[in-house]
């Protein structure tokens, strides 16, 4: 019998080529890399870009009143398909304090998220005093939320006897009371009375507290003008309550958080974001008693915009995780988690009246649904002058 053939080298060359090409194949197919090409950068399927086998990295400047919210989101979005190839780096900053920042040119951000778009307009005017082109690319909101009042429900019941009512008119009078709730309610022990808002300088919520004492004084819901914020017996009254607050912080959320850690020694009433309220219910509930929640006649809606900006320092790939990021929050899931911590979900396909609903299940605390009245943000101009006439005088 002949022998079996035998491979030439040549023969031996080709199958040794073709099993290498076939290794290769394999590893491009796992490793995720492109086949024929150098460039080490690919597209996920976020449609965010990897380079170097590192992912894109984004920063988000947000206001805290989101924190919880936005904490759990992040770490849902980091182990969802959307958000493999994409670090989310979330920045707690106030809404204002946050726009600053921008406009300073820190470039760790490339998403800002205010409480509300009230000085979105200043924002954006003050970029166009450098820059040729709009700083906003796309912008959704995430989340609605009112403001309230928030007291402890003792001290609320004996406000209530002495003054009829919560509201910027009685609250200046409580603060006026040089004898404190002796004055006000027989209760020496209770001290003077407590009120505290955030820095209108830094966080939204400030901000909204002195808009809404100008349309209350002035009794409108629209068409602020810059004549009632120059007028003289506004500005006494105003600044006759600023003089008296208690502490100004920077966050509403921390604001919250030291009401309920240190009960009404440090707070006797707060204005804040309706959902940082219900968040900190149960938690007060438990440690100092119950919290009343009060709706002012006039309000306003804090819609927690999410503007991807167009910065120098921010990319085409920054602002496609950016956009992938948004996307994971304006999603059914996501957003019935917003209203676990007290939001109105900008999704309206999620309701916010069944049986497990924060706003059913916390009724007893004065929550309610419906808002009687809201008022429009006004201009550029009068937020300014506002704040101007606010540091001047008040602090």
């Amino acid at each position: 019998m002949s022998e079996n053939p035998r491979l030439t080298f040549i023969g031996k060359l080709v199958v040794f080529l073709f099993i290498g090409a076939c290794a290769y194949c394999a590893y491009a197919m796992f490793a995720g890399k492109p086949l024929g090409s150098s460039n080490a950068g690919l597209v996920t399927g976020s449609g965010a870009r990897l380079e170097n086998g590192k992912g894109i990295e984004i920063g988000i400047a947000y206001g805290t009143e989101k924190q919880r919210w936005l904490t759990w989101a992040t770490e849902q979005f980091a182990s969802s398909k959307e958000g493999r190839g994409i670090k989310v780096n979330l920045i707690p900053l106030g809404s204002v304090e946050a726009a600053q920042a921008v406009l300073g040119g820190d470039s760790r951000i490339n998403v800002w998220s205010p409480a509300s778009g009230a000085y979105k307009d200043v924002f954006v005017r003050e970029w166009n005093l450098n820059h040729n082109k709009q700083p906003v690319l796309r912008e959704e909101s995430l989340a609605l939320t009112p403001m309230v009042f928030v007291m402890w429900a003792e001290r609320y019941e004996a406000f209530l006897k002495k003054y009829s009512e919560v509201s910027f008119k009685t609250i200046g009078e409580a603060l006026g009371e040089p004898g404190g709730w002796n004055a006000i309610a027989k209760r020496p022990e209770w001290g003077v009375f407590k009120f505290g808002h955030t820095h209108p300088n830094q966080s939204n919520s400030g901000l909204m507290t002195l808009l809404l004492m100008a349309d209350d004084y002035h009794k409108k819901n629209r068409g602020l003008a810059l004549k009632d914020i120059l007028d003289p017996a506004f500005q006494t009254w105003m600044l006759s309550i600023e003089k008296a607050v208690t502490g100004l912080s920077n966050s509403t959320g921390n604001m919250m958080r030291d009401m309920v850690l240190r009960g009404p020694s440090s707070y006797d009433a707060l204005f804040v974001y309706e959902n940082v309220a219900i968040d900190y219910l149960k938690n007060a509930e438990g440690r100092w008693g119950e919290l009343k929640i009060i709706y002012p006649t006039q309000n306003i809606w804090n819609d927690n915009p999410y503007y991807i900006l167009d910065t120098p320092w921010s990319g085409p790939q920054q602002r496609a995780a950016a956009d992938e990021f948004l996307n994971f929050l304006l999603s059914e899931p996501i957003q019935k988690e917003s209203l676990k911590h007290g939001f109105r979900p900008a999704n309206p396909a999620i309701p916010i009246k069944f049986s497990e609903s924060p706003f059913v299940l916390y009724g007893k605390f004065g929550l309610q649904v419906d808002i009687a009245s809201t008022s429009e943000s006004p201009s550029a101009d009068v937020i300014n002058n506002l704040l101007v006439i606010w540091q001047r005088s008040a602090r």
